[in-house]
């Protein structure tokens, strides 16, 4: 490797160099249009800065708050926690990963807790309709 020292001294005492100068002085070439024939074809692709990722936090608050069947509304709503932390970091594959669970698990204790309720509401009217037939049966009609 050799080393070679050049000392610059400038043309324009105190003076910015011209363009002119570094034009003459580096061979410097204006480029115009291309010389060849073929059509240059040029792609663009516009990344979106922020990819949107949704995480189902509220939703997994709602099922943690009001519909916490076997405690799913509260691992979703840890999923969901994580999805965020992850897209803030920009781990957009993560994140991903993260609200898929989140809202397979959303889904799961939406489900459950509406079969839940479902079931209660068929026993709770059976059972007081059995409960009205037995009254009934027991007290005689005063003829109303």
């Amino acid at each position: 490797m050799s080393h070679n020292s050049q000392v610059f001294l400038p043309t324009n005492a105190g003076l910015p160099p011209s363009y002119e100068t570094i034009k003459e002085e580096y061979g410097v070439t204006e480029l115009g249009e291309p010389h060849n024939s073929a059509v240059v074809r040029t792609t663009v692709i516009n990344m979106p800065r922020e990819v949107a990722v949704p995480d189902h936090v509220v939703w997994s608050l709602f099922n943690t708050l009001f519909l916490n069947f076997c405690c799913l509304g509260f691992i979703a709503y840890a999923y969901s926690v994580k999805s965020r932390d992850r897209k803030m970091v920009g781990d957009v594959v993560g994140a991903q990963a993260y609200a898929s669970t989140a809202k397979c698990l959303n889904i799961s204790a939406l489900i459950f807790s509406l079969l839940l309720v479902i079931v209660c509401i068929i026993i709770v009217s059976t059972t007081s309709v059995a409960v009205f037939q037995a009254f009934s049966q027991r007290m005689p009609h005063s003829g109303f």
